[in-house]
Parts: structure tokens; sequence; C-alpha cells
């Protein structure tokens, strides 16, 4: 993990672990089997390497009598499960009262079904290890709860129509990811479009981006491609994002014809 914050979280949690195993007079097989882990997992664990679940620390806490203390760590254990750059995202997103987002190769983040995020994880090379996608994927779905913040921000996203029709994951994930869609289009605070694939005039072919409107005002941008992410604060580059935003709306399908289209194409996967 190149995210020394979460690393020292990590390696604090483990020594802790430790402290209550040996306390308790266990060896780490020992330990793993009276926990329903293995003495591997546990050895991870306490070494800083692997994130613990919940679930291992509330066991732990139970089968080493520590009153709580070590279940009291799940909080920060938490926080450390995502990566730095979503934590920082996320944060950002709850300071947001008002996001916009375009979209281009597949359906955005906060949009997305557990299946369809860990397709996209799935698929990416090099290939990432199966706890590193349940990582990600879990990263993911946490910052959802922007759609349950109060007071409600505004959150408009735009969506290329060849996202709806792309088999990411394959068939059924597609149709459930569209359904996904269908419902939260519902929410008077969420605006989903759809720019259509014979839209002459386009403001976004310079790829995909998102605005971030925060609590005192001011506006950032972010931009996200292949190895890189990036914030844009610069009162200049955000203009051009914020103006080209408003032409990639006004060139998108209105939210209801939107629906209209997520809904055809539904049917055509049915």
């Amino acid at each position: 993990m190149e995210d020394e914050e979460a690393e020292a979280v990590l390696r604090a949690v483990g020594r802790q672990i430790r402290a209550w195993r040996e306390a308790a007079g266990m060896t780490q097989p020992e330990f793993g089997a009276a926990i329903g882990y293995s003495g591997e997992m546990v050895a991870s664990v306490e070494r800083g390497r692997r994130v613990p679940k919940p679930d291992l620390l509330d066991k732990a806490d139970e089968v080493t009598r520590a009153g709580g203390k070590l279940s009291a760590m799940k909080v920060d254990v938490e926080k450390a499960r995502y990566p730095k750059n979503v934590r920082d995202l996320k944060k950002l997103e709850d300071e947001s009262v008002e996001m916009g987002a375009y979209t281009a190769l597949h359906i955005h983040g906060l949009l997305q079904t557990p299946a369809y995020a860990q397709a996209l994880y799935e698929m990416r090379r090099p290939a990432y290890t199966e706890e590193e996608i349940d990582r990600f994927v879990a990263a993911r779905m946490a910052r959802k709860s922007v759609f349950e913040r109060v007071p409600r921000p505004l959150l408009t996203f735009v969506q290329e129509e060849a996202a709806l029709r792309r088999p990411l994951g394959g068939r059924a994930v597609l149709r459930q990811q569209l359904e996904h869609l269908l419902e939260m289009s519902k929410f008077r605070h969420v605006s989903i479009q759809v720019m259509p694939m014979n839209c002459q005039e386009h403001a976004g072919m310079a790829g995909q981006f998102r605005l971030l409107r925060l609590k005192e005002g001011n506006v950032v941008g972010h931009l996200e491609v292949q190895l890189h992410s990036r914030l844009v604060s610069d009162p200049q580059e955000v203009q051009i994002l914020e103006m080209r935003y408003g032409m990639i709306r006004a060139q998108a399908l209105s939210p209801m014809e939107s629906q209209a289209l997520i809904e055809k194409v539904l049917e055509e996967e049915t």
C-alpha cells in the first residue's frame, strides 16, 4: 500500500491484536481457529499487511476479553480500508453542495452497482488480487453515502449512450445496472442525462471530468485518466470545465428523454 497514513493505522491495530493475543496465551493458529480465520490471515493482520474486517475485530475482542478496545478500532480501520485517493475524493464529495459529472466509457462510479464495479476492477491490467478488488469495490460503494446526506446535494450526471450499451460484466450485470440507473433517476436531487450517439455537437470530446461546488462556494474539478488522478483548483481551468459541462448538459437529452432511452435499452437487453 503506497499510503503511509493507512499503513500506520494498520500497523498500530496489528500490534494491539498481537499484544492481546499473546496476553491470552494463544499462538497465531490457535487464535485464528478461535475467531474463524486462518493463522496466515492473523499473521498478515498483525504485521499490518492485511486490513482486518469488522467481524475479525469483534471476534478478536471477544476471544481475548479486550473489553471493547479492539472493537473500537473499527472506525479507524474503516478509514484505512480505502485507498488515499478515494478517501480524499470522498471527503470532497462529503463537503460539496453540488456535483456534476460527465462520464464516457462506463457508468459513473457513484451510480454503479457492486457487480458492475467488480466487473470493472476485474478487467484492470495488471490484474488486481481478490483482496484488492474487494477493497476497491467496498470503497466505491461507501462513497454512495453522498446520496443520503442531509441537506441533499444537487447531483447531476451525463452518461454517454455507448456506456449504457456496453455489457461490462455480462448482460445480466448490465440489466441490473440499467435498472439501478432508473431507480436513481427518481430521486429529486439527482439528474441523469444521456449524451446520444447521434449527437453532432459534443463539448466533452477532451474526456470525462467532474465538478464539485463546496460549501464555502469554491468549485474544484477532478480529472482521472489511466494512471493519473488530478484535482483542478485554478480558477481559469475550473471556469473552462464549468463552461464545457454546461454545454454538455445542453447538448445531452433531457432527464425525461434520457429515462426513456435507458428504458428502451433495458427492454432491448431483456
